[in-house]
């Protein structure tokens, strides 16, 4: 777990973008096999995070629900009938994660993290979530654009699509000047020691 009154370990912090999610929307079906995929990974990742002590930010969608805050979005993808019960499964937020509702696709439009992001003392980012090609993608634009260091493991992100999600990688590598090598060959000690 992050120390909170410390700078961030390698100045970087784990941001989980929309995982928290029912996949209740077109195109959910064809996203809900490769978001579970990318899940595996995602808490992987989260597990060794924790024991760097690197802080996890969720990053989520609010679903049209104004009044939602973080115990009932969970609830609400929590459900059985939820199409992305899996994921809740893998990667409910603890206690001591952040949890940050957006409202649009990018994690810093309209949301406190541009002023958490300076508290934590973090000027590098991991990047994983739904969908690559458009929060993600989104996240990453605002991101770089604010001058942070990115790393988007092509193993924690996944798209309705794989050819938006290599087009959404291949971009955020090129324009964004990214790292896309995948969680499981580049081990977060690495990332942090760069």
């Amino acid at each position: 777990m992050a120390d909170r009154d410390t700078p961030a370990p390698g100045a970087t912090a784990l941001l989980i973008i929309d995982m928290i999610n029912d996949l209740a929307f077109d195109g959910g079906e064809l996203l809900a096999a490769s978001a579970e995929a990318a899940a595996r990974h995602i808490r992987a990742l989260r597990d060794a995070a924790d024991a760097a002590g690197v802080p996890v930010i969720y990053v989520n969608d609010n679903f049209g629900h104004w009044l939602s805050e973080r115990s009932a979005i969970v609830d609400h993808c929590r459900d059985e009938a939820s199409r992305g019960g899996a994921l809740i499964a893998l990667l409910a937020p603890r206690d001591e994660d952040y949890f940050i509702v957006k409202p649009q696709f990018s994690g810093f439009y309209a949301t406190n993290l541009p002023v958490l992001l300076p508290q934590l003392g973090v000027s590098r980012l991991i990047l994983t979530g739904i969908a690559a090609d458009i929060c993600v993608l989104f996240t990453a634009a605002d991101a770089h654009m604010r001058d942070y260091d990115l790393w988007v493991p092509q193993d924690t992100v996944a798209s309705e699509a794989q050819e938006h999600q290599r087009w959404a990688l291949e971009l955020m590598r090129h324009s964004m000047c990214a790292e896309t090598a995948p969680s499981s060959s580049l081990p977060l000690a690495d990332w942090l020691a760069r």
